[in-house]
């Protein structure tokens, strides 16, 4: 493990406002490569990435062009939504008081069939997060990107990480090859409890089966609604300390019930000491982006209030096209305490902020 890095007095100090757990950096031309050895350079100028998917790159569905990003979210001075510090920093972290910003880099680090390369590039993208984004802004915090199917180097990657103020958590997607509860992945949950950090499972992933039980979708609204139902599988598959991002949570209390009653069924088959909806109730999280709209704003303070307002934090998914501003994103009125809990106190509890 590394000797711990230090955290400014800046970040240490700070007076603290919203926490927004959902942020989604983007790179400069050639960013990644000081943070390569000459090998992958070498290695991905001839091969390219091995990508676990059935396209060669990214997507052909309209929400890849341009990155899934708000029109407005370009910088001015060039580069992509989410590259530029200085105007990442006007647009989102001073204009909505953002005390922290937890980055959830998805540039397909881990999604490489060639699990060497996957490995290096998790590590090359853990530096630049930390070197480009946290170093000059450190309100950021960055995310240990892992190849998850391989245990032992993700292991690696997350002691080289866990005594660095820079990182807040540890990320995987919610499609992964097996649900995540298996025993292959126990190792990267026991590494970090060992370093008392905590999950994000933010939705997307790997794309090596169809993303539904009925197959591929034929159009964008079923293949983006079909993201929520691999977030389900996974929460169903885990009895950890997990932050569920960008999957909604309006689906949480109805699956906590059907879980529920399928255990009390067949209980001797997963002999748990609570019931599903008691594991969820203390070791699941989520974030509200995207923040489900019922007809009847007060709708969703039941939600809420079904999940418990301890278990919900604040993400706005920036820059992306769905961003939700903080500001207007809930229609419905809240106490302030309440307001502390959503918008800070709670993601001080789960994320290792120092």
């Amino acid at each position: 493990m590394n000797a711990p890095v230090e955290a400014p007095a800046r970040a240490a100090g700070s007076t603290l406002g919203i926490i927004d757990c959902d942020i989604h950096p983007y790179p400069k031309p050639g960013a990644f490569n000081q943070y390569l050895s000459e090998r992958w350079r070498r290695h991905l100028a001839e091969y390219g990435k091995f990508n676990c998917g059935p396209y060669a790159d990214r997507g052909t569905y309209p929400r890849f062009q341009p990155n899934l990003s708000r029109r407005d979210s370009w910088p001015p001075g060039g580069g992509l939504p989410g590259s530029d510090i200085g105007f990442l920093r006007e647009q989102l972290l001073d204009r909505y008081n953002i005390a922290y910003g937890v980055l959830e880099p998805l540039l397909g680090a881990n999604t490489s069939r060639n699990l060497d390369e996957a490995a290096a590039l998790c590590g090359a993208m853990n530096d630049w997060q930390a070197h480009d984004f946290v170093d000059p802004e450190p309100r950021l915090r960055a995310s240990i990107l892992v190849p998850q199917d391989d245990p032992a180097a993700s292991v690696k990657e997350i002691e080289k990480r866990a005594g660095d103020w820079r990182f807040a958590q540890i990320q995987l997607g919610s499609k992964t090859t097996e649900p995540v509860g298996r025993r292959r992945y126990w190792p990267i949950f026991a590494a970090a409890q060992a370093n008392n950090l905590s999950i994000g499972l933010h939705v997307g992933g790997t794309l090596s089966s169809a993303p539904s039980a009925g197959g591929w979708p034929q159009f964008y609204i079923e293949d983006h609604h079909v993201l929520v139902h691999s977030m389900q599988n996974q929460a169903a598959s885990l009895i950890l300390k997990v932050v569920m991002i960008e999957g909604g949570f309006g689906w949480a209390p109805q699956l906590a019930w059907r879980l529920d009653a399928h255990w009390a069924k067949m209980r001797d088959e997963a002999p748990l000491q609570r019931k599903p909806s008691e594991y969820m109730r203390t070791n699941l999280w989520f974030a509200t982006q995207p923040v489900e709209e019922p007809e009847h704003p007060d709708d969703l303070r039941q939600v809420f209030e079904w999940i418990g307002w301890d278990r919900m934090v604040f993400s706005s998914d920036y820059p992306h096209w769905d961003f939700d501003d903080a500001h207007t994103a809930f229609r419905f009125q809240m106490t302030e305490p309440e307001k502390r809990r959503l918008f800070r106190d709670n993601a001080l509890g789960v994320y290792t902020f120092r």
